[in-house]
């Protein structure tokens, strides 16, 4: 079992990095195996290093401690009429911010506005040398230097531990309308999420339902513009529009991944739509399910307990369940072992492929 530490300011978290030869942050635990590390390596808890330091809603910008939860900020958020675009994931689930930028997972809303590694503008870390380090800013036009700040999207904590995170937020939509969108297979599924990707109608989410048999379409706008774009799709394809707590229920359904087998694993897999049908294909083979989002360029696939992740054939990132990592991971690209290496020069932090 690994020893955890719990720093309770960022003074503490500096010692704290200084003072152990072996570390990794962890926040949350919603996605505990990218923190299933060998048992060398000391755990620092950052649940006690949270609140809102700043917020200028003026500014569209607010800088919170890495163990804010992203529920808090949420609400905070939400009283100036703003929002985090990404949709964070596992929001009710307790993640944390720092947990979800180290995680790089973005939510249905990436599809029109980017995901989160778009929103971040600064960080404050400890790098593996135990220094308190700033990179980037706190204002939406700091273009100074190189934007390492975007580096730590994903990086499992690999290259320093978060301290505190500055981000840009957008004015809240006056309002959504979804639609169901019924889809006979994965073929039909991908020529749906091909032309609906790329016709005015500019949808705030496009994601396929884990049942398969359906695409669900987010608008986004003006009250009054979303009735006429939602009939102008409805001539097109065959669907329905779903009562407001109806949609509230499928986005909430699929961004706290509760359609998943609880005691399997989960995976994150890049994609391209292009390669649906075949991934479809395998994770029914495994008797698996499949949830489709942002247009097809990401699957999050949930197998039962027992099934062989290696078997999908694509890299597959595992957020939760035994096993590697990794599975059929891709060449490491050289600028990753580059920044490795200037960050934490003594190895403090587990490596890239752990």
């Amino acid at each position: 079992m690994n020893a955890t530490l719990t720093p309770t300011s960022v003074i503490e978290l500096v010692d704290a990095v200084r003072a152990t030869p072996r570390v990794l942050a962890v926040g949350a635990r919603t996605k505990p195996r990218l923190s299933h590390v060998s048992p060398d390596v000391t755990l620092l808890s950052m649940r006690q290093l949270c609140g809102i330091i700043e917020y200028e809603p003026d500014e569209y910008t607010f800088t919170a401690l890495a163990g804010t939860s992203l529920h808090a900020l949420a609400a905070a958020l939400a009283e100036k009429g703003q929002y985090l675009p990404f949709d964070p994931l596992l929001v009710a689930a307790g993640a944390t911010l720092g947990g979800t930028v180290a995680a790089g997972l973005n939510g249905p809303g990436r599809f029109r506005f980017g995901g989160v590694r778009d929103f971040i503008l600064g960080v404050r870390f400890v790098d593996g040398s135990g220094r308190l380090l700033r990179l980037g800013g706190k204002v939406v036009k700091n273009a100074a230097g190189f934007d390492l700040p975007k580096f730590f999207t994903g990086s499992l904590g690999r290259f320093g531990v978060l301290a505190e995170l500055t981000f840009k937020v957008f004015p809240r939509a006056a309002s959504t309308l979804t639609l169901r969108l019924p889809v006979a297979g994965s073929e039909a599924a991908v020529k749906l999420l091909t032309v609906a990707a790329n016709t005015r109608w500019e949808p705030d989410a496009l994601d396929l339902l884990p049942s398969g048999d359906a695409v669900v379409l987010r608008l986004a706008g003006p009250a009054n513009a979303l009735p006429t774009l939602a009939r102008e799709i409805l001539a097109r394809f065959p669907g329905e529009i779903l009562a407001a707590d109806a949609a509230a229920a499928i986005w909430a359904d699929l961004c706290e991944f509760r359609w998943t087998f609880p005691d399997g694993s989960l995976l994150k897999l890049a994609l391209t739509p292009g390669e649906l049908p075949a991934l479809t294909a395998i994770v029914r083979a495994l008797a698996g399910r499949l949830h489709i989002s942002v247009g097809a360029n990401v699957a999050y696939v949930s197998l039962p307990a027992g099934a062989n992740p290696a078997a999908l054939s694509l890299p597959a990132l595992t957020l939760r369940g035994p096993g590697p990592l990794w599975h059929n991971p891709p060449p490491a690209p050289a600028i990753s072992a580059a920044v490795k290496s200037a960050l934490d020069p003594l190895n403090r932090f587990p490596a890239l492929a752990d």
